[in-house]
């Protein structure tokens, strides 16, 4: 029960995935002359990003409040070998340029990059602003990759991989200072579509996405605590899916929680249970995320808690679960 140690811990340090991502996009256009960034109404007065900007004005580009338009600029540019990143709020992002994003970028195949921003529950603006369907939306549009990092260090080895990955990506990131899950000693192989096994349970798996992670890390802890053997997995990528890790999870120990910061229909938790239903691997199941509702309001600290995504919520959960 070793992969814990490299885990943070219960008060682990917190860095911004938003502003990590944008820095890192910046230093690719230095490295790459493909890469291009593309915000709506986020370059801001007196910025890196308006610095750069300056520097390279073909290339660094803000179409104000127009995420229709920048979606299908980016497959325009994409089309002409540049390799465009995107990034704007989520729920303006898969909502309302969802129609670009089908025609013009998934339907072409075109490398572009979106990047969802204040994901899931962590804008804190309610309703509007919560994004709880990338996932299922995403999964279900031809062409199109899906990735929900769990953190910010995260964010930068999927912005690597991504320079020389053929199709279309959807990025889904939060908006503020998250918990890190990994700690500096902690350095491992990421690849688009194999998920990261932290830990193998016999008795439990719990496989998380995105911020489900850093929860998931939390409980499996406490449960070993009580003398539970659990598994942590990282499920990075939701499309492609690693079917392999799920079947093994499944193997190992005949019981699955999935934890996601989204709709529990359409997420993770039913991509799993395709996965074992299409295998023929039978394996108890139990979906955490957010029921098929439109979410109240409050800021992700209140939020996670009140559905039982953090990790004493999960815990109890798979109490009730392994009874």
């Amino acid at each position: 029960m070793g992969g814990f140690t490299f885990c943070c811990g219960d008060m682990g340090p917190a860095m911004e995935a938003k502003g990590t991502v944008t820095n890192e996009i910046l230093e690719m256009i230095d490295d790459d002359p493909r890469v291009c960034y593309i915000n709506a109404d986020g370059t801001g007065n007196g910025g890196r990003v308006q610095q750069k900007q300056l520097q390279y004005p073909d290339r660094i580009l803000d179409v104000g409040i127009q995420e229709m338009n920048m979606v299908t600029m980016a497959a325009g540019l994409a089309k002409q070998g540049f390799l465009p990143y995107v990034q704007t709020f989520g729920p303006f992002l898969c909502v309302r340029a969802l129609d670009q994003i089908h025609n013009d970028v998934a339907y072409n195949d075109y490398p572009v990059r979106l990047i969802g921003t204040h994901a899931g529950l962590s804008s804190g603006y309610g309703p509007t602003h919560n994004t709880i369907i990338e996932f299922g939306v995403m999964n279900s549009l031809p062409n199109m990759t899906m990735i929900a990092p769990c953190d910010a260090e995260q964010c930068k080895k999927v912005l690597r991989k991504s320079l020389n990955y053929p199709k279309p990506i959807y990025i889904r990131i939060p908006r503020g200072e998250e918990p890190l899950v990994y700690n500096q000693d902690y350095d491992y192989d990421f690849e688009i579509g194999k998920a990261n096994v932290i830990q193998e349970g016999t008795d439990l798996n719990i496989i998380g996405t995105g911020m489900g992670v850093y929860g998931a890390v939390q409980a499996a802890r406490q449960l070993e605590e009580e003398g539970f053997s659990v598994g942590v997995i990282d499920m990075h990528t939701i499309k492609p899916i690693d079917k392999g890790a799920v079947i093994h999870a499944a193997q190992k120990s005949g019981a699955i929680i999935t934890v996601e910061d989204h709709n529990i229909l359409g997420g993770l938790g039913s991509i799993v249970a395709d996965v074992l239903m299409e295998a023929g691997v039978f394996a108890r199941l139990k979906k955490i995320g957010i029921p098929d509702t439109f979410v109240e309001f409050g800021y992700p600290e209140e939020l996670y808690p009140y559905y039982g995504m953090d990790g004493a919520g999960i815990a109890k959960t798979a109490r009730e679960f392994l009874k």
